[in-house]
């Protein structure tokens, strides 16, 4: 199989990049050359959103196109548009952020979605993906274009920061805030199997949308941050707060406290997706323990900090935060 990667050098395009060269697979990687490319792969390079950006694409010709775009979909229909005569198949990583809020708890593929143009400029994320969507889906048609529609993904090479910021929280040791209930059930998909579902789905000419994202409750808050101990082998003491408690004191869930989220709207949005479709066509998970331990290694192997990217803010709670959380919640 012959691969085009857009992209291809951070989080989620380089686990792809990498998983098809393990298997063998002729890997191209497109990118616009700030980042060392995986070992294994062609290179060409371009920035899709210069003028003449995409001139490295103008020949060759590929079996499948993996696509991870998040900004303007405009990029998106010009890179599918070159291409729609010279690829199979356009594999767009996209995201169940294209569904119309409040998604339902339990929502499949076939929940309302937000509105959004193939030829928008910068619009919000979930405009910007459901843009992306429908340009892959007009240059290849239905059945030639497969929407990939991740939930929080986790794992090596991540750039946004949530795992890592636990990772890095906990090995610093001492009091912990533990948003809770330990029990809170969690649903995310490893990078790997992510990668993985992915180049499966292509080679095997599925089209149309996915939500790729372990079935709820595959693991849970406690089952992370207690992963998040025992590989750091820190001395770190979860204090473990109702989630009440966390929202009372003036923690906010998702940026301060990555990951986690209070039982409510915004949990079932998150957490609750129907995965019976990818399920069904071969989606495995891996053990969360798993996906920590590897996560940490790799950490390990950059020194502890890991890279972020510049258009995602940062996340996790400043120590001087914490300590007055956690004030606040002994006083409660």
């Amino acid at each position: 199989m012959k691969l085009l990667m857009l992209g291809g050098t951070e989080f989620v395009g380089r686990a792809i990049a990498e998983a098809a060269v393990d298997r063998g697979w002729e890997v191209t990687v497109f990118h616009r050359g700030t980042h060392a490319p995986p070992a294994g792969v062609r290179v060409l390079t371009g920035d899709r959103t210069a003028a003449g950006g995409l001139a490295a694409l103008s020949t060759g010709s590929w079996d499948v196109v993996v696509d991870t775009w998040s900004a303007a979909p405009s990029a998106v229909r010009d890179a599918a548009r070159l291409l729609a005569d010279r690829a199979g198949r356009y594999a767009y990583v996209s995201s169940r952020s294209v569904y119309a809020w409040p998604p339902a708890a339990g929502l499949a593929e076939d929940g309302p979605l937000v509105e959004g143009s193939p030829d928008d400029g910068e619009v919000p994320y979930g405009e910007a993906k459901r843009g992306g969507e429908l340009a892959a889906t007009a240059a290849f048609g239905p059945e030639g274009a497969l929407l990939v529609r991740a939930g929080l993904i986790l794992g090596p090479y991540e750039n946004v920061g949530r795992l890592p910021w636990w990772l890095g929280r906990i090995a610093r040791g001492g009091a912990v805030l533990a948003p809770g209930p330990r029990t809170l059930p969690l649903q995310y998909v490893d990078v790997r199997d992510l990668a993985a579902w992915t180049l499966d789905a292509a080679a095997a000419g599925l089209s149309g949308p996915y939500n790729l994202v372990s079935p709820p409750g595959h693991t849970t808050m406690g089952g992370l941050l207690d992963a998040c101990v025992r590989v750091t082998g820190s001395e770190a003491v979860l204090h473990w707060a109702p989630p009440e408690a966390v929202l009372a004191a003036g923690a906010a869930p998702w940026t301060e406290l990555p990951v986690w989220l209070p039982p409510g709207e915004m949990f079932d949005a998150l957490y609750t997706a129907d995965v019976s479709r990818a399920l069904a066509t071969g989606l495995r998970c891996r053990p969360v323990g798993e996906t920590v331990a590897d996560t940490w290694s790799w950490l390990e192997s950059l020194g502890g900090v890991a890279p972020h990217r510049a258009d995602r803010p940062g996340v996790g709670l400043a120590p001087e935060r914490e300590a007055e959380v956690l004030a606040a919640l002994a006083e409660g």
